[in-house]
């Protein structure tokens, strides 16, 4: 075997393991009390082997986009802030890492929907300003984040190279490929998604179908798997948003190794990273990519007249 031939195995060592906590809980209105629930449960994670854990998007409050009122802005806190630094103190005594979502307040006036990677000395390893806006009804999102400016980020950890997105990034191919190609090993997508009640009955089981599949499907045209962590209970006025939980992960053939349900729920799964290698051999969407050819994804549209 060549000198060559040995480096590259050590780069891809067969059997890594990771193990992955997923947080899934209601939130209710009091925020200190949301951030010690969510302590709880990352204890309970680790206590169950988890190496890293991760929190569902903005879980210290309830979902305030669902109106535009510049009182919420008083929401957003700086990093590091409370909602920051309990979690650094629990990542440095159980020697995790945990992915934390927050309502970052940047500057005066100036506010993102930021994904915090939080290493195992409880420093603070990486952040991803969430890049996808949504602006549906009860999702004004616009309302409150400036897209980020971060671009899409593979962070380090001492168990996997983290990829963090943030929910309604999850609809796009281009954020996921992007972040594969940074070296991320695992997508994670911290997510507060749902139905509105008025719809429920006709588009409810087909927008949960189509959220779960969009996420099988970066898995596997990027070789990479994918953990997405959703909220649960029906949020704001009688007609708020009822939050779907299923939370799941996949492995890179896209195959469900595990979900939860609609209720609050910590899931611990083992992920096995040399799969990656395994797969993008079988499938070699990366070998035979032409990037020579992709200009127009750069484009808005492409205009008859352009």
């Amino acid at each position: 075997m060549s000198s060559q031939s040995r480096q590259n195995l050590r780069a891809f060592p067969r059997g890594r393991k990771l193990k992955v906590g997923l947080i899934q809980m209601s939130v209710g209105p009091d925020k200190a009390a949301n951030i010690k629930k969510a302590v709880g449960l990352c204890r309970d994670a680790a206590k169950r082997g988890a190496q890293v854990v991760c929190l569902q998007e903005l879980f210290a409050t309830q979902y305030f986009c669902q109106v535009e009122d510049q009182a919420l802005f008083d929401l957003a806190e700086p990093v590091p802030g409370p909602s920051t630094q309990p979690f650094q103190a629990l990542a440095a005594e159980l020697r995790i890492s945990i992915l934390s979502s927050i309502f970052e307040r940047r500057a005066p006036g100036l506010y993102h929907n930021t994904a915090i990677v939080l290493g195992e000395q409880g420093q603070i390893a990486g952040r991803y300003r969430k890049m996808h806006i949504p602006d549906d009804p009860q999702f004004y999102e616009k309302f409150y984040f400036t897209p980020g400016d971060l671009g899409f980020v593979a962070i380090d950890t001492p168990y996997a190279k983290l990829g963090p997105l943030v929910c309604w990034d999850q609809w796009y191919p281009e954020a996921a490929r992007l972040t594969a190609l940074k070296g991320a090993e695992v997508l994670l997508y911290p997510t507060a998604i749902g139905w509105l009640p008025a719809e429920k009955e006709q588009f409810g089981a087909k927008q949960l179908s189509a959220w779960q599949t969009i996420q099988r499907s970066h898995a596997i045209a990027n070789g990479v798997h994918v953990v997405a962590v959703n909220r649960v209970g029906q949020e704001g006025p009688p007609d708020g948003i009822q939050f779907w939980g299923h939370s799941f992960v996949c492995d890179p053939f896209g195959e469900v190794l595990a979900e939860a349900g609609e209720g609050e729920e910590v899931l611990v799964v083992e992920l096995d990273l040399s799969r990656t290698e395994d797969t993008r051999r079988e499938w070699p969407f990366l070998r035979d990519r032409r990037i020579d050819a992709y200009g127009g994804i750069s484009q808005r549209f492409a205009d008859e007249d352009a």
